[in-house]
């Protein structure tokens, strides 16, 4: 059985910032919800929920590559 916490839109962007040090809220989730690019999500009734594995997911598909320039030819 998985044993999973489903976090709420407030408590997801609360997570993802908390965990990952990304800026995030909640009503960018909802946008992004809207027109794509956000974490996987599941409805219950009217409440987006999102699993802790779906957020950090994500996150981390946000983290670009190590630099060492912000050149783009570096």
């Amino acid at each position: 059985m998985d044993t999973q916490r489903f976090y709420r839109r407030d408590a997801a962007a609360d997570y993802v910032k908390g965990q990952w040090g990304l800026p995030c809220s909640r009503a960018w989730l909802a946008k992004l919800a809207v027109v794509g690019g956000g974490p996987v999500f599941r409805k219950a009734g009217r409440f987006p929920l999102y699993l802790q594995t779906d957020l950090d997911e994500w996150a981390r598909s946000r983290i670009g590559e190590p630099r060492k320039s912000t050149s783009v030819l570096a």
